[in-house]
């Protein structure tokens, strides 16, 4: 295996299916590591790096959404939830903690990498350059070239589908996005809920951007046309 294979933390109390997940990822390229619960994670976080995680969400102790809001306190890697196909309501709530995508039991295992692969594009990647390209939004500006956001000195932390919507956004600076091309950039299906997903997504940007979040200067709804970002 290629040292530089993107490395993936599955948790999921099911032996059976961490070993069969486990097995199914490494054939396909990447090097994986397994956790049986939110506990063991926790051990396999504080001395490894990780490139995404993937949690299952009903899992006994600390459940994979309680998880997942715990580690946004201090990490940004991507996150993707296992969840029951019923639990349309832990979606949502997943995707308020922080996590970047979600896949509904059961999948194709097909369908699971082509989400992993869609979420670990979506994280920007530093490039060298000769002079930043920046958006200022009030207190906060928008580095176009490294995908990073600040406040002041301080870098803010950005989930990958975060960071995502700021590429997509910032590409075209007073110009509506259209829900539609957004649900494209951020999963391959679109349904109800993926458009709910959306919205809890510009949700948790706008309170990364705005001083009021209730009354957004920068990140607009148009109404019609979706959402656009208003720099300075």
């Amino acid at each position: 295996m290629m040292n530089d294979a993107p490395h993936l933390l599955v948790v999921d109390d099911d032996e059976r299916i961490r070993g069969l997940l486990k097995k199914f990822l490494v054939r396909n390229g990447f090097l994986v590591s397994a956790a049986r619960d939110a506990a063991q994670a926790r051990k396999l976080l504080s001395g490894l790096e990780f490139d995404m995680l993937i949690l299952d969400v009903m899992m006994p102790g600390e459940d994979g959404v309680s998880l997942t809001r715990s580690l946004r306190d201090h990490m940004m890697t991507p996150i993707l939830l296992l969840t029951a196909r019923g639990e349309t309501q832990s979606r949502i709530e997943g995707l308020e903690a922080g996590a970047d995508d979600y896949l509904p039991k059961p999948f194709e295992p097909k369908e699971l990498l082509l989400r992993i692969n869609a979420i670990l594009r979506r994280v920007p990647h530093v490039k060298p350059q000769a002079g930043p390209k920046m958006l200022h939004l009030g207190d906060v500006r928008y580095d176009m070239e490294r995908g990073e956001l600040w406040r002041g000195s301080d870098l803010v932390r950005l989930t990958a589908t975060e960071a995502a919507l700021m590429r997509v956004f910032a590409a075209a600076p007073h110009e509506p996005v259209g829900r539609d091309r957004l649900i494209g950039d951020l999963s391959e299906e679109a349904t109800d809920t993926q458009e709910r997903a959306v919205d809890v997504q510009i949700t948790r940007l706008r309170r990364k951007i705005e001083s009021d979040p209730r009354q957004p200067r920068y990140l607009q709804t148009v109404r019609g046309s979706g959402y656009m970002l208003a720099p300075d």
